[in-house]
């Protein structure tokens, strides 16, 4: 008798990819889908699809057989729909919103067919008043407002212990009100414009829904008056007090509920050990900034002054969230498997006639 687990293709998948780091997204489920040995059909962002046209090229260029992977331009209604509901798709990759990702899970039911959905989140950044101050200002302002805070990963709901949250505040404030925006190819640049338009409209109304709630606004709030950054889509860096989002500073003396809330606080090295067991987040960072490093090799960490001390996504190690903030992984082994049926093959080497009915 011989047992086995093999791991075969799951088939067909279908990998559906956001605006904010097209490219980089769209390698993360590629590369593990060829290497299980799947075929596939991208559907990026309808905002940045250019990169993703490049890299279908490239892997027609270094051989990869017609049809392994291949290509659908269009929106979410009239191509990602139809994509999550195809009887022939066995597999769909998404990496959105949750409102998207919910819609994709109810489709993906009617055929049973796999879904690993990366939906991003509010992302929690704990100070705690035994932190070395100027590195926690550091890793805030870069936590948030790194890529024009275009990054799922971004550490924008800002938790403060009481003893030095204003202190902390005052500080972000000041140093938010000094970050240079324009063109994100230009020397001295810090953050760049926002995707389109409606992104700009979007966060334009969040900051509008926390006025009207009784935020404090800080600083930012409104788009530059600079007339070089008129015709852009450019908005302030914004700190928000008293309420809610862009940064949200919440001064927080309670490490129980800091820690209900979804992070492991900056802290000595016996706090975050402590505690990493109580949080639900799918990555914990202690001492660490947030998101991954800047595309772009050393000029762009340059440019950003971001340099070897910041170490960036370890590929060896899993990439997802918990609850409503998605149910998959990517990166690692368990990225891998996310491809990947699991088989059990079971030889009789030395069959025998059962003899368990007595009809003949």
């Amino acid at each position: 008798m011989v047992s086995r687990i093999v791991h075969e293709p799951v088939g067909v998948c279908a990998l559906i990819t956001p605006w904010n780091y097209p490219l980089l997204q769209l390698s993360w489920k590629v590369a593990p889908a060829i290497a299980a040995g799947n075929t596939m059909v991208i559907k990026p962002s309808e905002v940045t699809p250019l990169t993703s046209i490049v890299l279908v090229e490239l892997c027609e260029e270094v051989g990869i057989p017609a049809g392994v992977v291949n290509i659908v331009l269009g929106d979410g209604p009239s191509v990602g729909a139809p994509l999550t509901e195809h009887t022939d798709v066995d597999m769909v990759s998404f990496t959105g919103g949750l409102s998207t990702g919910q819609k994709i899970i109810r489709a993906s039911a009617e055929t049973v067919k796999r879904t690993a959905v990366e939906l991003g989140g509010k992302n929690p950044n704990i100070v705690f008043a035994d932190t070395d101050f100027e590195l926690a200002v550091d890793y805030v302002i870069l936590a948030v407002f790194l890529h024009s805070g275009q990054v799922c990963s971004a550490g924008a709901r800002l938790i403060i212990e009481d003893s030095v949250a204003d202190a902390v505040v005052d500080e972000v404030v000041r140093r938010a009100q000094r970050i240079r925006l324009g063109d994100g190819l230009a020397d001295g640049v810090e953050v760049g414009p926002l995707v389109s338009a409606a992104h700009l409209a979007k966060i334009e109304d969040f900051v509008a829904a926390a006025r009207a709630e009784g935020a404090t606004i800080r600083c930012g709030g409104a788009r530059p008056d600079d007339p070089d950054l008129a015709q852009g889509y450019f908005y302030l860096p914004t700190v928000i007090t008293d309420l809610a989002p862009v940064v949200a500073a919440d001064p927080r003396g309670d490490l129980r509920s800091a820690a209900d809330r979804g992070a492991v606080p900056h802290r000595g090295r016996g706090g975050p050990a402590r505690q990493r067991h109580r949080v639900r987040p799918g990555r914990c960072g202690v001492h660490r900034r947030h998101g991954p490093r800047p595309p772009g090799g050393v000029r762009a960490a340059s440019r950003h002054r971001l340099d070897q001390r910041l170490p960036p996504v370890l590929p060896g190690a899993e990439w997802g969230g918990m609850g409503r903030s998605g149910n998959g992984r990517e990166l690692g082994p368990t990225g891998l498997a996310e491809y990947q049926e699991i088989k059990h093959v079971w030889t009789n080497t030395a069959p025998q006639p059962q003899g368990w009915f007595s009809g003949r």
